[in-house]
């Protein structure tokens, strides 16, 4: 594989994640978008805001690339999870624009740089922080598909939605009734297992 085909192949996973994670916002309220829905408050729209950095920061601090764009979230004394959630004052509108700058800076950074270019992140312990661009482009692919994973889960619990995108769903065709006696089927087969295994153990 060339290093450019190395470069399409991972842009084209980092993208498929980029439009699952934003699509999960589509067609709910400011309250659904931010609402936590988690023990640990994770939400929606704190996802996108976190991705955000994570983008700006390995595909453009690292490598000596800085976006100018202020992440106050992020700064020194800034609140424990800032990054996590977005204030009332921080519209939904203003968070997605951001990130689809993140997007095209980091992809400028893609472009603009061999893969094996090194660069250092600013938060791993010095001496240990050096990274080239591919490792970093595959950690960035990563993080954002694992919560594009959480954001399905999460858009599953607020209206039942599901799949990378709106018109793939990536899941067993079945109505609401199929889809629960699906449910009740793993409900009856998870509860006989743990019957099982008190009896046996």
């Amino acid at each position: 594989m060339t290093p450019s085909d190395a470069k399409t192949d991972l842009r084209l996973s980092l993208q498929s994640a980029r439009d699952a994670l934003l699509w999960k916002l589509d067609g709910l309220s400011e309250y659904d978008v931010r609402r936590p829905l988690t023990p640990t408050g994770t939400n929606l729209l704190g996802l996108v805001k976190h991705v955000t950095g994570v983008e700006l920061g390995y595909l453009g601090d690292t490598f000596g690339r800085p976006s100018g764009e202020p992440l106050p979230w992020l700064d020194e004394g800034a609140d424990p999870n800032a990054d996590m959630w977005a204030t009332a004052d921080e519209p939904r509108a203003q968070v997605v624009a951001l990130y689809r700058r993140a997007w095209a800076h980091a992809d400028a950074t893609m472009d603009a740089l061999p893969l094996d270019t090194e660069g250092a992140v600013p938060w791993w312990p010095a001496g240990r922080n050096a990274v080239t661009l591919h490792r970093a482009v595959v950690r960035v692919v990563a993080d954002t598909h694992r919560h594009a994973g959480h954001a399905d889960v999460l858009r599953e619990l607020v209206d039942g939605s599901v799949g990378m995108r709106r018109d793939h769903r990536a899941v067993a065709p079945g109505d609401a009734a199929w889809w629960e006696e699906y449910r009740n089927r793993l409900e009856h087969a998870a509860r006989e297992a743990e019957r099982k295994a008190e009896r046996d153990g």
